[in-house]
């Protein structure tokens, strides 16, 4: 057994679980709370009493529910067997008539509750038993996410049936049930992340409810663990970024709500089994909400690219029932939250159905999420730093490679004014050039219809090369999609055409010196967005690259691809989203130093090292890479001298750090939480690893 202290060690399996790890694992050892998805009996008798007693908002609240269509008792349900719902609800065969239906059972099934009259259970038997032995399948494109949003209610109106005196037959139950597991389950069960986070959010909620209804908690913790490490768009790390922007806040803001209002609903089933999805990723959700209600209030936020203004100021209702729970269970402070929820409190039937009012014993102040500070400053900036007099300057249009040639054999500054610069041939960067931009506003791209790097090596011993204060765009076209993930899948697609960033190799066996990228962001390659190979004295400071790696036929590539360096420092920089491959790749590595720096959301590993020796990762914080966090592996000799300082990893997939053949190993003060393989750190055919945990949760 380890101790608390310092030990040497050959295999090293930590099992180290979080809160929310610690509380699945409990729901998975008990029964499950009935009523308990939106809704536990306490929630519905809270709902009833401030009905019967005229309290507001409550009162309102109920009012609408029963004065809308889905409540009234002409309703008449209208089965299909095979449901389409294609793009955008185009076409729509049964879609809209499954939907008002889910609406109708969940209506009528609350109303019986608070009510007692049998005329509403009638109702919402009627309408389940009515869809159970007719459906048979979802079809076309919107298929999933119509059954997420369907499922939910569905399940949450039969929660409730079952565990009132509601009069529904045991045998209409179990026909109920085979339609939830032989319709819905087989749909829902692989989750759908290629799509906008949105859809796995809903798909989540749908699932958690199903584990519920059937008392199934592998269905159960099998969205627990998605929630907590779903892959490509899935996964609270993968929808909510550390900053608290969204995966879909370039798309539009009605999404963005869509996709936060229906994690908080999962979070809130979770919550009523006992399993705390709230808190995780250091409360991730409440940044996201109060990152985007920040934004619908009309201040500025941070945003990597641009975020967008299509229905910001349309509010949904989500609000309330989110700032409750942080602010009266757990302490924390979310005064935009708030204030938008004042907005919208009163609006919907979610005043009845989810507000609980303020508690008589809120919990201890907490404070606000705090945005994480980890590289916040990295990529090209809207300011930058004045340029040197004598600069050779080259407006939008100009010849860059002319301006570098005439520098040959000088040293001397090639600065790119503001605009699009579209490289007609890969650019042949000089010994002694700074190349340098005006920030976010200079971008820089291939040709379209070329493949390959962008820019690459002009000299055999390439050496004092600075890149600074620009944005190399990797796509073919500089004018994106608005829905980010139009963009991911084209770029991860098999025949997605081969372009690459900068590629920097030694060709003659003598290593390139001297190469500094600063404030630099290169996106959206299907190659690695920088390969630099046989080089010493590489520094990298405050650069973002992201969503490098695609689905070039040569590859996986990676985002970040560094081999047979000396002496290599990152720091201050996003490493982020490779589709294929890892966010920092090192093979045959000297010398290297990572530090604070964002390295989240690759396919692969965040950091991956083969063969390397001292090597230094400290201070960073990785999150939600899909095979693993940290991994240091051997195809020859092995690593040497690791050392691992301070590192936030958490919600990775595999292990939060995997050690394989290492000579020596120091890990210090890692903070680990919800990673994969049970949160364990695996060290294997390893000699010496010395281990002192520190933040361990």
């Amino acid at each position: 057994m380890r101790s608390r202290s310092c030990i040497v060690v050959l295999f090293i399996a930590f099992l180290v679980p979080s809160a929310a790890a610690s509380a699945a694992a409990k729901a998975t050892e008990k029964s499950f709370v009935h009523p308990g998805m939106l809704h536990t009996r306490a929630d519905l008798e809270f709902m009833k009493q401030k009905v019967v007693t005229g309290e507001q908002p409550w009162r309102d609240a109920w009012d609408r529910l029963r004065s809308s269509p889905s409540a009234s008792l002409a309703f008449e349900p209208r089965p299909f067997a095979h449901v389409i719902r294609g793009p955008y609800n185009n076409p729509a065969i049964g879609s809209n008539e499954i939907s008002a239906s889910a609406d109708a059972a969940y209506c009528h099934a609350v109303a019986w509750y608070i009510t007692g009259e049998r005329a509403h259970a009638r109702k919402a038997v009627e309408i389940l038993n009515a869809w159970s032995p007719v459906l048979r399948d979802f079809q076309q494109n919107d298929a999933k996410l119509l059954a997420g949003w369907t499922g939910r209610d569905f399940l949450n109106a039969a929660e409730i049936l079952r565990h009132t005196d509601s009069g529904w037959d045991e045998k209409d139950i179990a026909q109920f049930k085979k339609m939830i597991l032989g319709v819905y389950y087989p749909l829902l069960k692989e989750f759908f992340p290629e799509a906008n986070g949105n859809w796995d959010a809903s798909i989540m909620d749908a699932m958690l409810c199903i584990g519920i209804f059937c008392d199934d908690h592998e269905i159960f913790d099998r969205a627990v663990e998605h929630y907590l490490r779903g892959h490509l768009n899935g996964g609270i790390t993968h929808y909510v970024y550390p900053s608290g922007q969204c995966q879909e806040s370039t798309r539009d803001q009605a999404h963005v709500q869509l996709g936060l209002g229906e994690m908080a609903l999962a979070c809130q089933v979770a919550w009523n089994q006992g399993v705390d999805l709230y808190g995780a990723a250091d409360n991730r959700l409440a940044l996201g909400f109060e990152y985007t209600a920040r934004y619908m209030l009309g201040a500025d936020v941070p945003c990597e690219d641009v975020i967008s203004p299509v229905a910001r100021g349309r509010f949904s209702d989500i609000y309330y029932p989110v700032y409750q729970h942080y602010r009266f269970a757990k302490g924390i402070q979310m005064p935009y939250t708030e204030r938008t929820a004042e907005r919208t409190l009163g609006r919907s039937r979610t005043a009845l159905t989810l507000y609980r009012g303020p508690s008589a014993e809120p919990a201890a102040n907490r404070g606000e999420p705090k945005p994480s500070e980890v590289a916040a400053q990295a990529g090209a900036m809207r300011d930058v730093s004045a340029k040197p007099a004598g600069t050779s300057r080259v407006q939008a249009g100009q010849s860059i490679q002319a301006a570098i040639d005439a520098l040959k054999g000088a040293s001397g500054w090639v600065v790119l004014d503001k605009g699009l610069h579209t490289l007609p041939s890969p650019l042949r960067i000089a010994s002694g050039v700074t190349l340098a931009g005006q920030g976010n506003g200079t971008t820089l791209m291939l040709d379209p219809h070329l493949t390959g790097p962008a820019i690459v090596s002009g000299d055999d011993d390439l050496h004092d090369v600075m890149f600074r204060d620009f944005t190399f765009e990797g796509a073919t076209t500089a004018r994106l999609p608005s829905d980010p993930n139009a963009a991911r899948r084209n770029r991860s697609r098999p025949n997605a055409p081969s372009r690459g960033g900068i590629r920097l190799i030694s060709r003659n066996g003598q290593p390139l010196r001297n190469i500094r990228l600063e404030h630099v962001t290169v996106r959206n390659c299907t190659e690695s967005g920088l390969l630099i190979e046989g080089a010493s004295g590489i520094e990298i400071a405050a650069c973002s690259f992201t969503d490098n790696g695609g689905g070039s036929p040569a590859g996986p590539y990676d985002n970040v691809s560094l081999a047979r360096l000396a002496q290599c420092r990152i720091s201050g920089s996003r490493l982020n989203n490779s589709p294929s491959g890892s966010g920092v790749s090192i093979r045959d590595g000297r010398e290297i130093t990572i530090s604070g720096s964002e390295i989240a959301r690759s396919a692969r590993y965040g950091v991956r090292s083969t063969d390397s020796q001292n090597i230094l990762v400290r201070d960073n914080l990785v999150e939600g890479n899909e095979a693993g966090g940290i991994f240091f592996d051997a195809d020859k000799d092995g690593g040497r001298k690791i050392e691992l300082r301070d590192n936030h990893i958490q919600n990775n997939g595999g292990y939060g750090v995997a050690i394989a053949r290492a000579a020596d190993g120091l890990l210090l003060g890692n903070r680990m939480i919800d990673n994969g393989q049970e949160n364990r750190i695996s060290v294997t055919e390893s000699k010496q690893v010395i281990e002192r945990p520190a933040g361990f949760n």
